[in-house]
């Protein structure tokens, strides 16, 4: 067991997001000692960990002399690379095209750094954030910072392993099929899959027949997810949907809560279902009503709908790679889950229409589900977080 740690008595120390902009906007540290330390902590624990993709270490010196403005102004963080940020490539966690720089700020980025933050460039991912698991053949596996034997989880890997190492409180990832609450719970982190529409979102993403995709954060602490969320109203707001406003503590409201172990193809380890349990004995210890239901209420077709989904999107960007990002693009570059799912989507195209079709009534299953329950409870994982190369 390796445990890889940044943390270290410089700017940073061990303050989460909320902290450190008290610290910086008391004068007990400066902008431009945070990003030394960040770059610093990046250039520390990256040979073993691998969660970097892009560098941009002069240009975050700059913007830290420079200042700027927003609640998080000077906070040091991290894009994942599969959104464009003016001056940097994307690269979706990818070789199989040459880098080029983006011109300009994609929705995301816009309205993240509209809240102050600092990137130090961007995290890696697994391809195209297919797997749940970042294990290139050439760019190499990103490890967890807890014990290197064992995966940081994706596709937000690079951002997982940096927060949960301490390189820096919070960075920026996205979610479709779990790639936000995968590495939060492989790192032990915070991380908040938001609503549709609760953020802006990417062109390409616009496009998609089922939009399962929405960006976010993961961090180390509960408030900063809250802060991210109650500053970012007040840059946009989609009208649509109820504020989040300022969070600050609990609630008072007991809430009705539906615990469910089991996937809708198997139930969890037993160590996993242990901890769920142990979770919902402490909702029920603060006054909740929580209720055990022995099924998800997704139905079974659910786990084959979403996977063929989940390879049109692949065979999307196998069949069109020279449009989407550039000339360059070599298919036969692409990792073999990659080209893997492509087929199966080549191959079953004639059940497209109907599973699509299905996902997007689940909606319908959701709403009746959430006409009688608050939260629905259920694990992150089925099982332990696995070592390299399980996957």
């Amino acid at each position: 067991m390796k445990h890889v740690s940044a943390f270290t008595d410089d700017a940073l120390g061990d303050l989460d997001a909320v902290a450190l902009v008290d610290a910086l906007r008391t004068g007990k540290v400066a902008a431009t000692d945070v990003v030394e330390a960040a770059i610093a902590r990046t250039e520390a624990v990256n040979p073993v960990l691998n969660g970097l993709a892009h560098a941009t270490f002069d240009r975050a010196r700059a913007m830290a002399r420079s200042g700027g403005s927003g609640y998080f102004d000077g906070v040091p963080t991290f894009f994942k690379d599969n959104v464009d940020v003016e001056g940097m490539p994307t690269m979706q966690g990818t070789d199989a095209w040459e880098p080029r720089l983006k011109a300009q700020h994609g929705a995301f980025p816009s309205f993240f750094l509209a809240e102050g933050f600092i990137p130090l460039g961007k995290t890696q991912l697994s391809e195209f954030g297919f797997s749940a698991a970042a294990e290139h053949p050439r760019l190499g596996a990103v490890r967890n910072p807890w014990d290197t034997d064992y995966t940081a989880g994706a596709s937000s890997s690079g951002s997982g392993a940096f927060v949960g190492a301490g390189v820096v409180p919070i960075a920026h990832a996205n979610d479709g099929g779990g790639s936000i609450r995968i590495p939060a719970a492989c790192n032990g982190l915070v991380g908040l899959k938001p609503s549709r529409g609760r953020l802006p979102i990417e062109k390409i993403e616009q496009y998609m027949p089922v939009r399962i995709v929405n960006d976010g954060v993961l961090t180390r602490s509960v408030r900063d997810t809250a802060a991210f969320y109650r500053e970012g109203e007040r840059i946009w707001r989609n009208r649509a949907l109820l504020p989040i406003g300022a969070v600050t503590g609990p609630g008072r409201d007991r809430l009705r809560i539906a615990v469910v172990t089991r996937s809708v193809k198997r139930d969890s380890s037993p160590e996993i279902r242990g901890l769920t349990l142990q979770a919902a004995g402490l909702l029920t210890d603060l006054g909740h009503h929580v209720e055990y239901l022995e099924h998800s209420p997704i139905p079974a077709s659910f786990a084959d709908d979403f996977l063929l989904y989940w390879a049109l999107m692949s065979m999307t960007l196998v069949r069109s790679g020279k449009k989407i990002f550039n000339e360059t693009f070599d298919p036969t570059r692409l990792d073999n889950l990659t080209l893997g799912l492509a087929r199966h989507a080549s191959r079953n195209l004639h059940r497209m229409p109907l599973a699509i079709k299905r996902l997007r009534q689940l909606r319908r299953t959701t709403d009746k589900f959430y006409r009688d329950y608050d939260v629905l409870l259920t694990p992150t994982l089925a099982d332990e977080t696995p070592k390299i190369g399980h996957l």
